[in-house]
């Protein structure tokens, strides 16, 4: 970007603007700026500004796509130093030798560089570095990833000895770059255990640096997959994504992350990531790191081609949108080109390879959750791969008699088995196939269940209940046909011709108890009946005129129903499923209408029903509303344990939306009740992956990534919860209530500031306390209001954060909370003594007024606890006095040029410590350590005051208020502690 300025530029105003664009953000505008400023410092002839200039543009160039670029300055600065090197300060010296590393790099990464010219340039750096008095490690690093990209393994691994031998200097990387080299090559040849070792310091953070660990984070990915690690993987997937997202300098991290998605079912995943990072496809810089995208990008798309998303629209920066298949013929083709162009400069085949591995690389895992929201691949995604209930045992159907097949499928029919279905299939198939003749009563059973099947087609299926209930009367079963009857009334009800099926039903049922009273038909049959009728209503409720009226009516309905079941239980096992039906649809009419607790009864009576019945299958849709009514009644013990015996008994029946729904109650019943996090965050990463395959799973899915980010944060997995947390925000906004979007910011915003982005934690901190201001209650308003406060200062934006503090301040006056007032207020002290530039006085008037409002809190206290705990906080406002005092003074006691200020201000800061240590004495020993600071603090301030016996006095005060020993058990503060008090009295001997 060119900035105009009709004012000549001096030097001094190049050399301002130079250390300005020094601090803006890496990108093409500050690559702009450092070019124009290399043209400006040009004609000026001053030497040294022209050097920082080169200099600042090579810094510019190397951290963007644009590296490739950096060649063409370094050239000249080295003829600039062989023609002059007394232009060269020892600054500029020292960046021209840390550059030369980026070059060697550079040119590696080039194709169109021939190897010749390449390995011209590491002779002259190490000479380079030899005259300079540098050590070779760099030298050797370079050429070892010249051997590693030649596929030159025995060279490499020689010269890896060579490098780690060699003296670290100033020069050398940092050790995180180092073993993200030395670990990438160990991976690369296959001993994955070796390389994650040997990055071991970066993925722990005992190592880092500008880049790191956001490129190890990704290298790991693939050999944690091959290894079978699969939660760690998906763990540095999030981490790493989100610190390498958007950073033009990090493509290959970027290209490494999209090749995890398309090995871990996480194509869509995989799809958002690269259209957001599209145009490093086509940039014509770093073709390495160009060639890394592109290989990544072709292995993806030919991932969606297979599973059938070839003509799924992918945009592109500047284009109109491409498909998948045309953006994978694109991407396949010119990796291949770049590759090739590698190998001829190389003269091996090494690139096209490893090119060609990378791009036919198959899954490790169709399904690998990672709690961050996907966008959905095709409506009609795969249903969820689980297996239904087993059959019970029994011969393969093809090896059975008619007979016999008819008798399993009697039996299985009996049992209310999910196989009876496929038997009854069996029989119809095998007496077509012998050309048998069945008995009117086997025809009419093989109707029925074929009517069954056919219920997809309700024309169909009508029919065929009718013609069963004809072959029952022919049979002699008049309480069966009228059953069969009464089934086509209800599909006909249940498929938009809700009134004359409604009506047929009616005197279906009508006939059937009659049919009951003379003993020709069973209560089972007559239950079903009434059900189904009552099925029927459920779903007019809304368009009755009355419909209050009409749901009081079916409740009593249904009541007499489940009392007419009851009566009817000891005649059989079908009889008790019935009952469990009757019952589920009586909860789920109650708890619609605000009957939650009866509700659950209900359901806890039919699933006890249906395990009576040995149905378990059956009883996974009532426990699964057992578990949700229980949930919502406070009772998170019982949800737990009706949401894990659905998802056991439930096994291949429910959807998607029922999976996720399911796993979600769990993981909410966990952490109501304080169980492992570890199984809470399990539990919603599955119930964020199911959501993700369901129609309409958007709203559950946020859900469940706010229950995950909450559950990541206690465990103080941060990286991961703040890239759930984010992806959750505009689905929670979209369809939750306020109070979902507030908890996920709050969350957001600790998550932040423990990763030290203070500015960004701030900002969502703000944004949920503005929401949270339009509340009854103003207490979560204070706390965010407090903590915006506390992430603003951290991020050094002292104007915005004392603005905060104030507010909170405010709150916390209104809600009567004296003690959160005081310490906002101290903040503020904090603040005006940074940024008041008039000494002490405004801060101390500050710090004052937080000392009087405890004050006066405490003599108007209710009861004993409140006062204790308003000392305590007195007590640390004096300390906080005292500190302040000190760190404001101008000089200290004794100085040159102390008036007498320096040595009032100490006296007055140890008036104020030992104020502190009377109200921390007075509070006896749970303010022990807090006593024990203020003492310190004094002995400290007496030491300067010159009173060196009293200071001698207050350590060996300390000392012994810990005793002698330190023990195994010690606490770090008890330790601290000592060291302090022994450190005095070493500065005074």
């Amino acid at each position: 970007m060119t900035h105009e300025n009709t004012t000549p530029y001096t030097p001094e105003s190049i050399r301002r603007a130079l250390w300005e664009n020094d601090s803006e953000t890496y990108g093409p505008a500050r690559n702009a700026r450092a070019e124009e400023l290399v043209a400006l410092a040009e004609p000026t002839g001053d030497r040294e500004l022209l050097l920082d200039a080169l200099l600042g543009l090579i810094d510019s160039y190397q951290f963007t796509s644009e590296s490739g670029r950096t060649l063409v300055p370094f050239a000249r600065l080295l003829r600039m130093w062989d023609e002059r090197p007394g232009d060269f300060h020892s600054r500029a010296l020292h960046r021209l030798h840390w550059q030369f590393k980026w070059i060697v790099y550079s040119l590696i990464g080039n194709p169109d560089i021939p190897l010749d010219a390449v390995r011209r340039w590491l002779p002259d750096m190490e000479r380079h570095y030899r005259v300079a008095g540098h050590s070779v490690r760099p030298v050797r690093a370079a050429e070892f990833h010249l051997a590693q990209h030649l596929g030159d393994d025995g060279l490499a691994a020689r010269l890896l000895a060579e490098w780690t031998a060699a003296d670290r200097d100033r020069m050398s990387d940092c050790l995180a770059c180092e073993l993200n080299e030395q670990g990438e090559w160990q991976a690369d040849r296959g001993d994955d255990e070796r390389a994650l070792a040997t990055w071991a310091p970066v993925l722990n953070g005992e190592q880092s640096c500008a880049e790191q660990p956001h490129l190890i984070l990704a290298l790991s990915l693939v050999p944690l997959l091959r290894l079978g690690r699969f939660d760690e993987a998906r763990r540095h997937h999030l981490r790493g994504y989100r610190l390498a997202r958007g950073n033009g300098s990090l493509v290959p991290a970027l290209a490494r992350h999209i090749e995890f998605c398309a090995l871990t079912g996480n194509e869509a995943r995989g799809l958002e990531i690269l259209a957001e990072h599209a145009v490093y496809l086509d940039s014509g810089e770093e073709p390495l790191s160009r060639l890394q995208l592109l290989s990544a990008a072709a292995l993806l798309l030919r991932r969606l081609t297979e599973l059938g998303h070839a003509d799924r629209p992918v945009p592109l920066p500047g284009d109109g949108p491409v498909t998948t298949e045309q953006l994978l013929a694109r991407t396949r083709d010119a990796a291949r080109d770049l590759a090739r162009r590698f190998d001829e400069r190389n003269g091996t085949s090494q690139v096209s390879t490893w090119v060609a591995a990378r791009m036919a690389g198959t899954p490790f895992t169709d399904r690998l959750p990672l709690g961050v929201r996907g966008a959905r691949l095709a409506a009609g995604s795969p249903a969820p791969a689980q297996s239904a209930p087993e059959p019970a045992p029994a011969a393969e159907a093809g090896s059975m008699d008619l007979a016999a097949l008819l008798a399993e499928a009697r039996r299985l029919t009996l049992s209310q088995h999910p196989e009876a279905r496929a038997t009854w299939r069996a029989v119809a198939e095998a007496a077509d196939r012998t050309g048998t003749e069945l008995e009117i009563s086997d025809r009419a059973e093989v109707t029925y269940h074929a009517a069954v099947d056919a219920l997809d087609d309700p024309e169909a299926a009508g029919t065929l209940f009718r013609r069963a209930a004809e072959q029952f009367e022919a049979a002699g079963d008049p309480g069966e046909a009228a059953a069969a009857r009464a089934r086509a009334a209800y599909t006909m009800a249940v498929s938009g011709r809700t009134e004359p099926g409604l009506a047929e039903l009616d005197a279906r049922c009508a006939e059937l108890h009659t049919l009951h009273a003379d003993g020709r038909a069973t209560a089972r049959q007559l239950t079903g009946a009434l059900l189904a009728s009552a099925r029927v209503r459920m779903g007019t409720l809304q368009a009755a005129p009355d419909p209050a009226a009409a749901a009081d009516a079916l409740t009593d309905e249904l009541r007499a129903l489940l009392g007419l079941a009851e009566e009817h239980r000891a005649e059989g096992p079908r009889m008790r499923s019935r009952i469990a039906d009757i019952s589920c649809l009586l909860g789920g009419l109650l708890a619609g209408r605000g009957g939650a607790p009866e509700a659950a009864e209900l359901f806890a009576r039919a699933v006890e029903r249906y395990h009576e019945a040995a149905v378990p299958w059956y009883a996974a849709e009532a426990e699964a509303r057992l578990a949700e009514a229980a949930l919502s009644l406070g009772r998170p013990q019982q949800a737990e344990q009706a949401a894990r015996a659905a998802l056991d008994h439930g096994t291949g029946l429910f959807e998607p939306l029922g999976c996720a729904h399911l796993h979600l109650i769990l993981a909410e019943s966990l952490a109501a009740t304080g169980q492992d996090d570890n199984e809470v965050a399990d539990h919603a990463l599955e119930a964020t992956h199911w959501a993700d395959q369901a129609d309409g799973g958007e709203g559950l899915g946020a859900w469940a990534q706010l229950v995950l980010g909450g559950a990541l944060l206690r465990l103080r997995r941060h990286d991961e919860a703040a890239s759930v947390l984010e992806s959750a925000l505009p689905p929670l906004q979209e369809h939750h209530h306020e109070g979902q979007v507030v908890q996920a910011r709050w969350w957001l915003g600790e998550c932040l500031a423990e990763l030290g982005d203070h500015r960004q934690a701030g900002e969502h901190f703000l944004l949920a306390a503005d929401i949270a201001k339009g509340w009854d209650g103003q207490r979560d308003h204070a706390v965010l209001a407090h903590l915006a406060g506390d992430a603003l200062n951290g991020a050094g934006l002292n104007e915005e954060a004392a603005a905060a503090y104030a507010r909170a301040e405010e709150l916390w006056r209104a809600l009567g909370r004296p003690q959160s007032a005081a310490r906002a207020i101290r903040a503020r002290a904090w603040i005006t003594l940074r940024t008041a530039g008039s000494g002490l006085p405004a801060p101390r008037d500050v710090m004052t007024t937080a000392e009087r409002l405890l004050t006066e809190a405490i003599a108007e206290a209710a009861d004993d606890d409140s006062r204790t705990m308003l000392r305590a906080e007195l007590a640390g406002t004096y300390r906080q006095t005292a500190e302040l005092l000190v760190r404001g003074c101008a000089s200290e006691p004794g100085d040159e040029d102390d008036d007498g200020t320096g040595r009032r201000t100490y006296e007055d800061a140890l008036n104020y410590a030992e104020q502190a240590i009377a109200l921390f004495t007075s509070l006896g020993e749970p303010t022990r350590h807090d006593r024990t600071g203020a003492q310190l603090m004094a002995a400290w301030l007496e030491s300067d005051l010159g009173h060196h016996s009293a200071a001698t006095a207050r350590a060996h005060a300390v000392l012994a208020d810990y005793g002698d020993e330190d023990t195994p058990d010690t606490d770090h503060t008890t330790k601290s502690r000592r060291a302090e008090a022994q450190a005095l009295l070493d500065s005074i001997e």
